[in-house]
């Protein structure tokens, strides 16, 4: 007779033990240390429950049109003013420092001789290709803040500030983290010695933003269109006027705009290879999944069947 079920079953713990080592030794590295394993904890914890407070009008983050802020009664007013920010200043808050950190660590980085091989401190890591695109990131979310976008209302000081605080963690952990396992050097303009990783990366975070920026001019055009046909009717709007989007992949999810940031920042992740990157990563699609559900059902309500389908996806077409 063979072996029994108890005598079997160790066995196979012990295979399932050793696999998840093994798999865990090909994994990218991450933060070493206590700190290291803090960052790791509290990225998990994000990922896992962005996804539901999202979901949630009352943990909803409250900004752009879920924001609060704009819609207190006209006796609040002066309130509202000492207490919120107009949209536009609220959205810079949240992009701009992220911006002014990864150039910051991007200058400093660059001043040491790296060729000398000088040690580098934390406010001046080396710099690296997720880096830079990190920069490109944020700098284009400050310029669309600045020349595309339009908007309306108030928003609430605290929510812009938790966000922007988050952010600058990230554009910061991406600074850390490539200079530690994909720092740049001289060579990596030569493509013949460009590695395959990095050519894949830069493809996916182009992708990612060109769409991305795509879509908020579609959305911005619709603003723009929506104000210049209320301007021309000579009405007054006590509350701001929405229009179904279309365009681009608006046809098949409520989020296109945000699928393609994902895209952006998993090319960022390649390219880093640092599993604390594609941790934050996850975080993103946490947040934005469960952004784009509440978009979708913002959608449901706000338009008629004909503009805007019942069974629409949210973020990803087919699937999400």
């Amino acid at each position: 007779m063979g072996p029994s079920t108890e005598a079997r079953r160790p066995l196979c713990i012990y295979t399932i033990l050793y696999t998840i080592l093994i798999m865990m030794e090909s994994l990218p590295p991450t933060f070493s240390g206590r700190v290291g394993q803090l960052i790791t904890i509290l990225q998990l914890i994000v990922a896992a429950t962005s996804y539901a407070n999202e979901k949630n009008p009352v943990t909803r983050a409250q900004y752009s049109k879920f924001s609060q802020g704009g819609r207190e009664e006209t006796s609040h007013a002066k309130k509202s003013s000492s207490t919120t920010w107009p949209s536009r200043l609220a959205m810079f808050v949240i992009y701009a420092p992220s911006l002014i950190t990864s150039v910051v660590f991007l200058v400093l980085g660059s001043k040491n001789d790296i060729r000398n091989g000088q040690s580098f401190s934390f406010f001046s890591p080396k710099p690296s290709i997720a880096a830079y695109l990190c920069t490109i990131h944020f700098a284009k979310r400050v310029a669309e803040v600045l020349f595309l976008h339009h908007y309306s209302g108030r928003t609430d000081r605290g929510t812009p500030s938790m966000i922007s605080i988050f952010y600058t963690c990230i554009a910061t952990l991406v600074a850390h983290a490539g200079s530690m396992s994909a720092p740049l050097d001289a060579s990596v303009f030569d493509w013949k010695d460009v590695a395959a990783r990095d050519l894949l990366g830069v493809s996916v975070f182009m992708v990612g933003i060109i769409g991305n920026f795509y879509h908020h001019y579609l959305l911005a055009k619709l603003r723009s269109s929506s104000e210049q046909k209320t301007s021309d009717a000579k009405c007054v709007i006590a509350t701001k006027a929405y229009v179904a989007p279309k365009g681009g992949l608006f046809s098949y999810v409520a989020a296109p705009h945000y699928l393609f940031e994902l895209v952006g920042w998993a090319g960022i992740a390649i390219v880093s290879n640092h599993l604390n990157v594609y941790l934050a990563l996850a975080c993103m699609a946490s947040y934005l999944a469960g952004r784009s559900l509440a978009q979708n059902d913002f959608n449901r309500k706000q338009f008629e069947k004909k503009d805007w389908p019942r069974d629409r996806k949210n973020l990803v077409p087919f699937v999400f």
